[in-house]
This record gives structure tokens, sequence and C-alpha cells, in this order.
């Protein structure tokens, strides 16, 4: 039919409110409270608990039944506190715009900062308790549950200052933030990054999130233009911006060094009784398998016809003609059945979770928070927030990944104590990222074409390179550049570019060619002001690699052995919790594992393209 008259209208796909969202799309958050009332009801008696601590001040020496009770009510307090903060948490995930959701949180962190100062003297006094009266009442059964918890808190002692040293100290906390603050502000407020025209030649804003999404544009040219217009902000910028991290760098040196720690790094490591060696083995593994990093480079060069490859052509997918839809209910019918290894139970509670049981907000609405997260709790359902989209394939394998945070809450809320249930980071990306292995495995398995599958096996290898590699070159860049502060050195906004360029041609190869704006990139990584994190993502990821080979190739024991490292909490350290799950982290076989299997997956992509 012709139109007349004025131009047909497009029509405009209009994002929801939070009031429109159907209610079977959302997470039900009734097993925290069941609405904003009960919710009340539980924060006005948290608020009277801060009075409580009093009684116990100076007689944690007296006896191990006055211990005891001390450190029940802690952990009473803390566990309603738990409760309370994740339902006002994910209440303003929901919608960042809405003010009562806002004044709900605010008065909760208000609430639990003066619970922390009452309960602040806990640690100290009993820090303070002579060796020999302190181990008498760490044999006492009486606190036979909280054994681990003291010795955990008195492992510190030899760390811990005088009272007078220790309130100087936490007195300098704002000031210590000031380098990550001012970082932030530059980054997040201040450094404007202009538009740039994508592939179909739309003005777009060039701002950090979509920075990215604009290095996955198949046009190469549209690539280029937003790499060099973003770091031409940075290197605008690179004084202040060396400025605020050899700050950071400097505060890091400052307080190991107060407190008697060998170094900056010895005493990030230092609460997950991780050696340094652990450390180091991963960045020597990760240097003996460079070679297959760089036939990978060249191979993404050959197969995508450029004359010379740039950081700006890492990561788009070599193959990008791949399209496919997967509802939300064939996405979860995917991952269960890429979950069966895992056993009927695992895989029931999980798809009870991410279908009836709703523990997943699923889809956008205006004012979400954007990204994805796991938030697991001790009373009630592990909730998923996800911001899923029908045909990205990425949001099936988010999912699963972040259902694999859920599911290592559930098992560990529902076998360990409240004070032993929570995971600490370093083994915490493991059970996401094995999920991945597993869904990955499927989907390769269930191709239906070679193209498919190197799609597939390209991604595999990206992930690799991201997590293990990647992340392995910035821990590299922590260590010599705290070591650099710690010898005394000057970090100048040349020095870091200087430290930072070497990596790049380290880890990319002599065929890379390395653009002279891609040094200003150590100045504008977030996680360089928490320093000597960033390694434990590369460990996770091996450790998942290792333990999904040895579940799919094994038997009964194997997956029991897996199960229980889920349901382990943190009642051991991590490295003793891999290693009864069947890896040995202090040892380099698990990564130099996950990087041959990234050499083979290299193989087989060639193979295929």
């Amino acid at each position: 039919m012709a139109t007349t008259g004025k131009a047909a209208k497009k029509s405009v796909k209009k994002t929801l409110t939070r009031e429109e969202v159907a209610a079977g799309d959302t997470w039900d958050l009734s097993s925290l409270y069941p609405d904003a009332d009960a919710w009340e009801k539980d924060f006005a008696k948290l608020a009277k608990k801060e009075a409580g601590f009093d009684k116990f001040k100076g007689t944690l020496a007296n006896g191990a039944k006055e211990l005891l009770a001390c450190l029940k009510f802690d952990t009473e307090v803390d566990r309603l506190g738990e409760r309370l903060g994740v339902y006002a948490y994910l209440r303003t995930t929901e919608d960042q715009a809405n003010d009562e959701n806002q004044r709900r949180i605010a008065r909760f962190q208000s609430v639990a900062s003066k619970l922390g100062q009452a309960a602040s003297y806990i640690a100290p006094e009993i820090q303070a308790i002579p060796a020999k009266r302190l181990q008498e009442l760490m044999d006492d059964p009486v606190l036979k549950g909280y054994r681990l918890v003291l010795e955990r808190m008195t492992r510190y002692k030899k760390y811990t200052l005088s009272k007078k040293e220790e309130r100087l100290l936490a007195m300098q906390s704002e000031m210590a933030g000031a380098s990550s603050k001012a970082f932030r502000q530059l980054l997040d407020a201040d450094m404007k990054f202009g538009t740039v025209k994508n592939e179909n030649g739309e003005d777009c804003d060039l701002t950090n999130s979509t920075y990215i999404e604009f290095l996955l544009s198949p046009e190469r040219k549209v690539r280029k233009k937003a790499f060099e217009q973003y770091f031409d902000q940075f290197q605008a910028h690179e004084n202040t911006l060396a400025a605020t991290l050899s700050g950071s760098i400097q505060k890091d040196v400052y307080y190991a060094r107060v407190r008697g720690y060998e170094s900056a790094r010895h005493q990030a490591m230092y609460s997950d009784n991780i050696p340094e060696t652990v450390y180091d083995n991963l960045i020597d593994s990760v240097h003996n398998h460079l070679p297959a990093v760089h036939r990978y480079l060249e191979l993404r060069r050959r197969k995508m016809k450029l004359k010379d490859i740039h950081h700006y052509d890492t990561y788009v997918p070599i193959l990008n003609q791949i399209k496919k839809k997967q509802t939300w209910d064939e996405a979860v019918d995917m991952i269960m059945e890429a979950m069966i290894p895992l056993g009927p139970e695992y895989c029931d509670v999980l798809k009870d979770g991410l279908t009836k049981a709703r523990w997943c907000d699923r889809y956008p609405n205006a004012g979400k928070q954007s990204g994805a997260f796991s938030c697991g709790t001790f009373d009630a359902a592990p909730f998923i927030l996800m911001n899923y989209k029908v045909d990205v394939l990425d949001d099936v394998f988010t999912l699963a990944h972040e259902a694999g945070h859920s599911m290592h809450s559930y098992y560990s809320a529902k076998t360990q104590p409240y004070q032993y249930y929570n995971y600490t980071i370093f083994v915490a990306e493991v059970a996401s990222t094995f999920n991945e292995q597993l869904l990955s495995q499927y989907l390769q398995e269930n191709a239906t074409n070679d193209l498919e599958r190197a799609y597939l096996i390209n991604r595999d290898i990206d992930a690799i390179r991201g997590t293990i590699i990647r992340q392995t070159m910035f821990a590299e860049f922590e260590k010599i550049t705290h070591a650099m502060c710690e010898a005394g050195e000057p970090l100048t906004s040349k020095s870091l570019q200087e430290v930072y360029r070497g990596l790049l041609e380290r880890y990319f190869g002599p065929d890379f060619a390395i653009d002279s704006q891609l040094q200003l990139e150590c100045l504008r990584i977030p996680h360089f002001y928490r320093a000597f994190y960033v390694y434990k993502y590369a460990t996770g990821l091996s450790a998942a690699i290792a333990l999904s080979m040895r579940v799919l190739n094994g038997g009964k024991q194997e997956l029991t052995d897996y199960l229980s490292f889920l349901k382990g909490g943190c009642s051991k350290y991590p490295l003793d919790l891999l290693r009864d799950a069947g890896v040995d982290m202090e040892s380099p076989k698990p990564v130099d594992m996950a990087l041959s299997h990234f050499e083979s997956l290299v193989d087989q992509l060639n193979d295929l393209l």
C-alpha cells in the first residue's frame, strides 16, 4: 500500500519501566522479606543491637563461655545485617532512580557503620590475650565452632600495632582513598570522549562503557577511530593519571611497611594464606606459553585478512556472521543439559531457581543496574541480576556463570554454619567459570556445523586470553611497579609506560602492531587501585578448566570432590579447598594444563578455518 502525505513513522521499542515488567520476569525477594514493612521491623531490631556489644568488653579472656557469647552475638548481628543489607541493595538495583530504595540502603549503611564501630574492639582484645591463655581458650571444646575464626583473627597479631597507632591508621582511611577517588572522578566525570559514527553511520557517544562495544564493531575504521579518540583523552591527562596511580602504589607500600609485612604483595596475599610462589608460578607458566598466544594472534590476523593486527582488532569475533536467538526458557534448557554431569540434585535445584523459584531478575528495564551479578545469602535464595537479550549468545554464558556462583552459595549456606559459609574471592570464580566450561563443551559437541563450532572455539580462546593471559600481564605490571616503589625508584608517566610497553611487547609478540597509545592503557585500569587482586581471575579460570576436565573425564569420586568444594564455603583456606577438590594451585600444573588446552583450541580453530 502506498503512503500518502507524511512518511510512515518507524516503531521504536520502548524500554519498560519497573512497574511494567511482568512479575514472572522479576526475582522473588520474599525469602528475604515479603515486603518493606517486614524489612522495617527487622531493621528496628538491628538498630537496637549496637548497645549489646558493650557488655562483652573486657571479658573475652575470662573464659571460653564468655568468649563464645561475644562471638555468637557478633555472628547473629552480622547474619541479620546481611539479610537486611542484601534486600536493601537488591531493591536499589531494580531501579536506581527510585528514591525510596536509595533512602532504605542509606539508612542501613548508617546503622551498619555504627555497629562496625561498636564491634571494633573484639579483634584487638582477642589479639591482646597472652598466647598461652589464648591457646587454652581455643582448645576448649566450647569454642570448637569458632576455632578457625579465632585462628584467622590471631594470625594478624604480629602485624597489629598499638591501640594508638591503629587509631592513627584508621584516621587515615579517607586520605588513603584519595588517589583512587581522584582517578574515578577524572575517568568517570571529567574525561569526555565525544562521539563516534558506528557501522550504521549513526553518531554514538563514546564512553568508558561503550568503548568495548565499538571494539566489537565489524567495521575496522570504527574500531580504529574509537581506539584513537578514546586514548587521546588519556594522553591529555597522562601526568595526572600517573600521579594518582603512583599515589595508590605508594599507599600500598606505606601500609605494608608500617605493619611489618615483607612487601605490599605479601600483605595483599596474607589474608587468603596464599604463598607468593602461586603468583610467580602463574607468571612463569604464562611466559612459557606465550608462543601459542602469538600464534593465535597471527591466525586472527590472517583469517580477518588484515595486513597487520592492532589491539583494536582483538575483541571482535573472527566469525561474526553467527546469529542465533534463544529465549530465556531455551537458554535455561541449554544450560541444564550442559550441567547434567553435575548430577540430578544440582540440576533440579538450579532449574527450579532459574524458573519457578524466581531467583533471577531477567530483563533490562528503565533505571536498572547494568551488567549481571549473583548475590548469595545465608537465609534466602541466591539471587541473580541479568539484563538478558535473546540475540546475544554471551548472555547465555553469563547466566551459566552467575548460576555457578549461586549454586556455590546455595551449597555453602546449606552445609556450613554462618561463620564459614561465605567463600573468598580466590575460589569464587572457580564455580562460575566451571559452568561456562561445561556449557561450552556441550555447545561444541552439539554444534550443527563447523562454522558454529569454530565460533564457539574462538569464544573459548578469547575467554582464556582475556582472563588468564591479560590478567596475568596486569598482575606482572603490579608486581614490577610495586617493587620499583619499594626500591625507591620514581613512578612517573614515562617510567610506568615504559614498564607497560615492555609487557605489551612480550605478551603480544614481535609481529603485533603496538600503537603508541596502547602503553597509556596502564593509566586506565581501575583494578590497579586495588592491587594484587587480578591474578585471582587467572588462577580461578585455570582451576575451573582443570576441575571441569576432571569431572567430565572422571567418575563418582571426582564429582563428589567437586560438590564438596561447593559445600566448603570458607571452612578451610582457599588452597586447601581446591586441593581437596583435586587441583593443587601451589603447583604450576593447573595453569599449564589450562594453557595447553588453549594451545589445543588454537590448533582446532586453525583446522576448522
